[in-house]
């Protein structure tokens, strides 16, 4: 087969790191990934694409759930470690933004952002953060079918008027679907096109929403999504809970309420337990003793109270350890 040649006649001989896009079922993974496999990772696309029916045809709303989330992530992530390395990622050029994705549009703000952080960069495996990725940036609302140059987004809209949508509808879906959300300038500061060109006219449209979110504005700012993002990469490379993060195995927590997410990253008896409410509602989560540091926050500060009862404010995320200290 010509990518085992090419992994031993190309790869192999420079020790390269590979990662291939490739949408590959578990049931075939280790042929791709592993010792033997033909790269060094793939990525998974079995969360990024929950919103995409099987038939392809994105304009339909999907009525994808958090258990739906939970599953797709813990099965890819119980798969992959169990065979070799894993390519993490929320965001790329064919995907629209992962917050307007996820979240509510009344509930994205700075605090959903830095929870999909959280629950993406603590996985096992190397993560991938696209351009914007880091700053929150979110998905652009065009006013018109011929504001998009993306030839899927097109079809999808000829699709959606085949199915029986209205033009507004149809709109209003490739808005909220098309790739082009991504590719959108990328957004420095507050000057002409967000400082991106000098252009009267770029390729697509600046999001105008660039004024309030910027990289100048969020490089000065220790709460922006930003820094939250550094925290989260200093964590795993620059911490005593580097080895955890990065080497550790990965076990799913199982707890009655579907409405908080759980997973543990462990190295021997050194243990990471991240807790995420996916939801716009408070939560209540009991934690073991053994939990006594807190590694990050997405909020100013922790509500748990004497008998380890833990708030969860909506879109909290919070990540403790059984080792560094006193909670």
């Amino acid at each position: 087969m010509w990518l085992k040649e090419m992994r031993e006649r190309t790869f192999k001989p420079h020790n390269s790191m590979t990662v291939a896009e490739a949408d590959v079922p578990n049931e075939r993974l280790d042929e791709y990934i592993g010792e033997d496999g033909y790269y060094s990772m793939v990525f998974d696309f079995s969360y990024t694409d929950i919103d995409v029916p099987e038939t392809g045809e994105w304009f339909k709303d999907s009525q994808w759930t958090w258990t739906d989330m939970r599953t797709n992530i813990f099965t890819n992530q119980l798969v992959t470690q169990d065979k070799g390395w894993g390519a993490l990622y929320l965001e790329n050029h064919d995907q629209p933004r992962s917050i307007n994705k996820y979240i509510p549009e009344e509930w994205i703000n700075d605090y959903s952002k830095k929870m999909l952080a959280t629950l993406f960069m603590l996985l096992r495996g190397t993560p991938f953060i696209y351009q914007g990725q880091e700053l929150g940036m979110t998905n652009i609302e065009m006013a018109s079918l011929e504001d998009f140059d993306d030839v899927a987004t097109h079809s999808q809209y000829k699709r959606a008027l085949e199915y029986g949508l209205a033009p507004e509808q149809a709109l209003k879906a490739v808005n909220k679907r098309s790739r082009n959300n991504s590719r959108t300038p990328m957004q420095w500061n507050t000057q002409k096109n967000a400082r991106f060109s000098t252009s009267d006219n770029v390729w697509l449209k600046v999001n105008p929403n660039y004024p309030e979110l910027n990289a100048e504005a969020q490089l000065t700012n220790q709460q922006s999504v930003f820094n939250y993002y550094h925290q989260l990469i200093k964590l795993r490379k620059n911490s005593v809970y580097k080895d955890v993060l990065i080497y550790g195995q990965f076990l799913p927590v199982k707890d009655k309420n579907e409405h908080i997410l759980l997973y543990e990253r462990q190295l021997e008896d050194k243990i990471v337990l991240v807790i995420l409410n996916v939801t716009a509602t408070e939560q209540e989560y009991y934690v073991d003793e053994q939990y006594q540091q807190v590694l990050i926050n997405n909020y100013e500060d922790v509500l748990l109270d004497q008998s380890r009862k833990l708030r969860l404010r909506p879109f909290e995320s919070i990540v403790l350890a059984n080792y560094g200290g006193q909670l």
